[in-house]
């Protein structure tokens, strides 16, 4: 009888990449180009060490968010601008796919040690 390795089951992970817009913003044109470019070593890594960017990208500034809140009444109350009111704000995001989180936890961590800013979350199953 062949025996088979047991193999790690795929997971999806929702990397939030917060940010404080007006800093960014501000911040000179070699800044942006060096966040840029700590961007493309992530991607890299990533597929360099099996795990797949499944989609991401940058989101527009929070002023140009539509929020939707619940009345508890049965219909909802749409506004302009963030949710809520923080100094950070999600400017992008990367939902990625991986059956190694130990591995994956280095690529990030990695990432982040490059300047950006990362909350991992953990797609519920």
């Amino acid at each position: 009888m062949t025996e088979h390795p047991t193999q790690t089951p795929t997971r999806r992970y929702l990397l939030l990449l917060p940010a404080p817009e007006a800093e960014w913003a501000a911040l000179p044109e070699s800044e942006h180009e060096e966040g840029h470019r700590n961007h493309q070593r992530f991607h890299e890594a990533l597929v360099a060490r099996g795990h797949t960017i499944v989609t991401g990208g940058p989101l527009e500034p929070s002023a140009q968010a539509v929020s939707m809140r619940n009345t508890a009444r049965g219909s909802a109350v749409v506004t302009d601008g963030p949710f809520t009111e923080s100094a950070e704000q999600v400017a992008g995001f990367y939902l990625v796919e991986s059956a190694d989180e130990a591995d994956l936890l280095e690529v990030v961590r990695a990432f982040a040690e490059g300047g950006d800013h990362v909350e991992l979350r953990r797609m519920a199953t």
